[in-house]
C-alpha cells in the first residue's frame, strides 16, 4: 500500500525524496538500464484550443449591415426626438423640423433592418404576443412599437403644418420614449452570453448614449442654419465626451475580453471612431466660433460617421470574442478561483 494519501488539499505524506519520471524522461531510464526499449510520450502537450474542436459558443448569426445599423439607427431616432423637444422648447423651428424627420427617417430603416434580419415582419409582430419585463428583447420590441407611431406623427404634424396640439403631444411622448430607443439594444447585448458584450454591461449604456448624442448632433450640424444649432454643439461635446470616457473605462475593466475590441477590424473601426468622435466635437465648437457653415457640415458627417464605425466596431468585437474559446473559459476559472478564496 502506498504510504500517500491524495486528498482535496493535495497529497499528503509523500516522500519528498521520491521521484517519479514520466515520458521521454522514463524512457530514457529505462533505456539506461539496458531493457533495450523506453517509453514515448503518446499525448501531445496539451494547449487548450476547444472542446472537441468546436467553439464553446455559437457565434450571433445576425447579418452585420442589418443589426449594426439597426443598433446605430436606434440610437440616431432616439437621441434627435430628445433634440427635437429641446428645440420646441427653445423656439428653433429648422433644428426641430430636422430633428423630428431625422428621428422618423431613422427609426423607419431601423425597423426595416430588423425586419430583414429576422426574415420576414411577422417575426418581428410574433414578439408583440407576450411582455415579458426580464426579456430585454420584449421589453425592447414594446418601446419600438410604442416610440415609432409618435416619432412618425411628430415628423408628419411639422411637415404638413397642421395639428400642432396632436404634434406637440406626439413630439413630447417621442422625447421620453427616446432615451430607452438610444440604449436598449446595449442591454440587449450584454444580456447574451458573448464575452465582449456580457462583461461590458456596465458602462455598454453609457457608451450607447453618448455615441447616440453624437450622431443626432451631427445631423442637426449637417441641415441646420448654424444661428439654431447652439443645442446640437452642446450635445455633440456632451456626447463625445460621455461615449469616448465610458468606452476606455469599459475597456479597463473587461479585462482580458476587452482584446477583441484592439484587434483586427473591431480595432480599426474603434480607432476610427474615436478620431471621427473627437474630431467631430472639436469642429463643431470651432464653428460656433467662426460661423463657417461648412465647418459644421463637416462636424456633423465626421459625428455621424464616427457613431456608426462605434457600432459597427462593437458588433464584430463581440462576433470575434464568441469565435475564441478562451474569452469564454478563462474569466470563467478566475472567476471560479476568486471565488474559492
Amino acid at each position: 500500500m502506498s504510504e500517500s494519501d491524495v486528498t482535496r488539499d493535495g497529497v499528503r505524506h509523500a516522500r519528498p525524496d521520491r521521484e517519479a519520471p514520466t515520458g521521454a524522461h522514463a524512457g530514457r531510464r529505462r533505456r539506461r538500464r539496458g531493457r533495450g526499449r523506453g517509453e514515448q510520450p503518446m499525448v501531445p502537450e496539451a494547449e487548450f484550443s476547444s472542446y472537441y474542436g468546436k467553439p464553446v459558443l455559437n457565434k450571433p448569426t445576425w447579418k452585420p449591415l442589418d443589426i449594426a445599423g439597426y443598433l446605430y439607427l436606434g440610437g440616431l431616432a432616439g437621441a434627435s426626438s430628445l433634440l427635437a423637444a429641446g428645440a420646441g422648447v427653445t423656439g428653433r423651428p429648422a433644428l426641430g423640423r430636422a430633428a423630428k424627420l431625422g428621428a422618423a427617417g431613422s427609426i423607419t430603416l431601423s425597423l426595416a433592418a430588423l425586419v430583414h434580419d429576422l426574415g420576414r415582419p411577422a417575426r418581428f409582430l410574433n414578439m408583440l404576443r407576450v411582455f415579458k419585463p426580464t426579456s430585454p428583447m420584449s421589453v425592447g420590441s414594446w418601446i419600438l412599437s410604442g416610440y415609432v407611431p409618435l416619432a412618425l406623427a411628430a415628423a408628419a404634424t411639422d411637415v404638413a403644418g397642421r395639428y400642432r396640439l396632436v404634434g406637440s403631444a406626439a413630439t413630447a411622448g417621442a422625447a421620453v420614449l427616446g432615451p430607452a430607443v438610444a440604449t436598449y439594444t446595449a442591454v440587449l447585448l450584454s444580456d447574451t452570453a458573448v464575452p465582449s458584450w456580457h462583461e461590458g454591461y456596465r458602462q455598454l449604456p453609457f457608451v450607447f448614449a453618448g455615441s447616440a448624442a453624437t450622431s443626432a448632433a451631427g445631423l442637426a450640424l449637417a441641415a441646420v442654419p448654424s444661428g439654431q444649432a447652439g443645442p446640437a454643439r452642446r450635445m455633440a461635446v456632451l456626447g463625445a465626451g460621455l461615449e469616448l470616457g465610458a468606452f476606455r473605462v469599459m475597456k479597463l475593466r473587461m479585462g482580458l475580453t476587452a482584446e477583441p475590441f484592439e484587434q483586427g477590424r473591431p480595432r480599426r473601426l474603434l480607432r476610427t471612431a474615436e478620431a471621427l468622435t473627437a474630431g467631430g466635437a472639436a469642429l463643431a465648437l470651432l464653428s460656433a466660433r467662426v460661423r463657417d457653415r461648412r465647418l459644421a457640415v463637416a462636424a456633423g458627417a465626421a459625428l455621424l460617421t464616427g457613431s456608426a464605425a462605434l457600432r459597427f466596431g462593437v458588433f464584430h468585437a463581440g462576433v470575434a470574442s464568441a469565435e475564441d474559446p478562451r474569452y469564454t473559459v478563462v474569466p470563467q476559472r478566475e472567476r471560479l478561483r476568486a471565488r474559492g478564496r
